[in-house]
């Protein structure tokens, strides 16, 4: 009984770690894993008696507090960090290039973003209200920042 209440604990705690460090979403690993710890302590009582329960419930909260100790230590959210800066930006362009009422054709579909040939140059560019399929006729309506929208040009 003792090994089925230690690996009830055990499999308990991996889940709740689980969903804090691996799964996200929804939080169902960390209920069962809650779950799994309390079931573990009832049959400790129920099974085993009060002093066995008193001792199962303690290291249950010992062993959980010392991993709440050890995750809120800020070098253990170092180690799983990420220290890279991103610092690059798309289309990163000289605006003084490109105007509205510039003609290119799409390189791939936009949807609503896509890429388009303007000016000899490759850009990303945003349809406004329609899809654009792939080597279309495209008319640059509007340049901001660092975007630039266009719109089909209908072959009549």
């Amino acid at each position: 009984m003792w090994t089925i209440i230690i690996v009830l604990v055990l499999v308990g705690l991996l889940m709740v770690l689980l969903e804090i460090l691996v799964i996200p979403g929804m939080g169902v690993a960390g209920v069962l894993g809650f779950l799994l710890m309390a079931v573990a302590v009832f049959l400790s009582y129920s099974r085993i008696g009060t002093t066995a329960g008193h001792y199962v419930l303690a290291g249950t909260i010992a062993v959980n507090l010392l991993f709440l100790v050890l995750a809120l230590r800020a070098n253990t959210w170092n180690r799983l960090m990420l220290k890279k800066n991103v610092d690059s930006r798309v289309n990163v362009f000289d605006q003084s290039g490109i105007k509205p009422g510039d003609t290119g054709t799409t390189i791939s579909r936009c949807t609503p973003s896509g890429k388009a040939l303007i000016n000899n140059e490759f850009y990303e560019v945003h349809a406004r209200s329609e899809f654009i399929d792939e080597d279309q006729p495209i008319e640059v309506i509007k340049v901001e920042f660092n975007k630039i929208f266009v719109k089909h040009i209908k072959n009549n």
